[in-house]
């Protein structure tokens, strides 16, 4: 008997191929919508909850979570060693997202519990799956990503069981620890990469102290912040990780590579997250507008940034074409900096209700140039590996460095 075989067979080769496509669709999705209902054209379906809840749940668990499969599935075989996930097992894994998303959507129409176990599904396959492989890892940093993956399932399960706000603040620190975790392994590699190649100069070395610190300081922060503590505490517990990721930051030397988008991209979107804790820190200090600056900050500069920059480098590289973005694709970029600064500026500035849809226009316009440069190509068998140029994107000399 013949096996099955998948329809769209390049789709299911790498995970990056449909969670990137499903994510960026859906996040240009979902800013349509909430641009229209604020506009108050349109409606959400009966039974759905208030706009800036659903906005906020879709963008984490529906846009957000399919971006990071996409990225951390595609990164654990080249980073960690362990088995890539393709075929019919990454098709349950895009299944458990679907069935999520039209679970939320049905959520006036199915009982809670349905909605609860249809939408956390994918989080805990994800650990059942990745817990075994993870532990058989010898750097032991690869399972903090188990902790990422119980936070967005607890945050999951806390919004849809009626505590939303608790819910959103979990998983958006679970999302926020597995920032400052890759940021601090892409960034400085890539960067140090490109600056050994080009003659100037070589990576920022690894100091396990700031390391810790910086990690540590995101859990300090989450922990103040999920125990209701005193606005100060939140304040001190803020403006201690501002400082600490600033120097994270700061010791990368992102400037030295201020002419790859490819590179910039990654220290400004960290900028943005150094950004957001300093803002924080001020909303609890007394500053108007500094509390939903600090969300934006991180949800469009930071996140924005990031996985522009990642989602364009994993097409390149893993279907065979040069690390060099189309210049339409360096567009989109500077777009999601624009509406990062309108997003974060309109609060500050008490600005009006135009800015902010000129800020989701720009998000929608540039997830919609990635999607017009990169959409057939996930769609298209790869081509045949090629020597990246010492160059190109990141300065990896060919044959050298992790391929991944």
């Amino acid at each position: 008997m013949a096996s099955f075989k998948l329809p769209f067979a390049p789709l299911w080769a790498s995970p990056f191929r449909p969670f990137c496509a499903l994510g960026m669709a859906y996040g240009i999705v979902l800013m349509a919508i909430w641009l229209t209902a604020r506009a108050g054209y349109a409606g959400l379906p009966q039974g759905m909850l208030a706009s800036h809840l659903w906005h906020g749940h879709e963008m984490l668990f529906g846009f957000a979570a399919a971006i990071i499969c996409a990225t951390v599935l595609t990164a654990l075989p080249g980073w960690a060693g362990t088995p890539e996930i393709r075929g019919a097992p990454l098709a349950g894994l895009v299944a458990l997202w679907l069935a999520g998303r039209a679970a939320f959507w049905a959520v006036g129409l199915l009982p809670p519990w349905v909605v609860i176990a249809a939408d956390g599904a994918l989080y805990a396959a994800l650990m059942a799956v990745l817990g075994p492989q993870l532990r058989r890892v010898t750097n032991r940093y690869y399972l903090l990503l188990l902790i990422v993956f119980v936070g967005m399932l607890a945050g999951d399960v806390l919004f849809l069981a009626g505590r939303t706000a608790t819910g959103l603040t979990t998983a958006l620190y679970a999302v926020v620890l597995l920032f400052a975790l890759k940021a601090g392994v892409f960034a400085p590699v890539f960067t140090g990469n490109h600056l050994r190649a080009t003659g100037r100069g070589d990576q920022a070395p690894f100091l396990m102290p700031l390391e810790v610190a910086a990690i540590g300081t995101v859990f300090v922060l989450a922990a103040v912040d999920l125990a209701d503590a005193p606005p100060p505490w939140r304040a001190v517990a803020a403006l201690l990780a501002f400082a600490v990721h600033l120097a994270r930051l700061l010791h990368w030397r992102g400037w030295k590579v201020r002419a790859v988008p490819l590179l910039w991209t990654m220290h400004v979107g960290y900028a943005w997250m150094v950004l957001a804790f300093l803002l924080l820190g001020l909303a609890d200090l007394g500053i108007e507008g500094a509390g939903r600056a600090s969300l934006h900050a991180f949800t469009v500069g930071a996140l924005g940034s990031m996985m522009l920059g990642l989602m364009t480098r994993v097409a390149l590289r893993h279907t065979g074409r040069p690390l060099v973005p189309p210049t339409a694709v360096v567009g989109a970029y500077l777009l999601i900096q624009l509406a990062a600064l309108l997003r974060v500026g309109v609060p500050l500035a008490g600005a009006g209700e135009p800015w902010i849809a000129v800020a989701g226009l720009a998000w929608i316009a540039a997830f919609g140039i990635y999607l017009g440069c990169f959409g057939r190509i996930l769609l298209s068998p790869s081509l045949p590996r090629i020597a990246v140029s010492p160059l190109s994107a990141d300065g990896r000399p060919a044959g050298t460095g992790n391929t991944r």
